[in-house]
């Protein structure tokens, strides 16, 4: 299950308006983590749902809360919140 815009509950996210798809695909990369980006917050939680095999909306919402609330400004790129986030969730989970 590919989670999509719907269930991100935060109202903080920017969304490009003039695509009609997610410019995120592939694997994290060494890209610039924007985590106001809806797309690339919700191409990050789908990435570590593939994963990890977790694929239910407790999910999301745990790595939505996450990276919200608890992200390190030292997580970067795109690999490296990945990594955090695999991290964290395996002290949470």
């Amino acid at each position: 299950m590919d989670f999509v815009r719907e269930h991100l509950k935060g109202n903080h996210y920017t969304w490009n308006e003039n695509i009609n798809f997610s410019p995120f695909q592939g694997q994290p990369s060494r890209r610039l983590f924007n985590r106001f980006d809806g797309y690339q917050v919700l191409f990050l939680i789908n990435s570590f749902a593939s994963a990890t095999g977790k694929t239910d909306e407790e999910t999301v919402s745990r790595m939505e809360s996450l990276i919200m609330h608890e992200l390190p400004l030292d997580a970067r790129s795109e690999i490296s919140v990945l990594n955090w986030l695999k991290e964290a969730a395996s002290t949470t989970f």
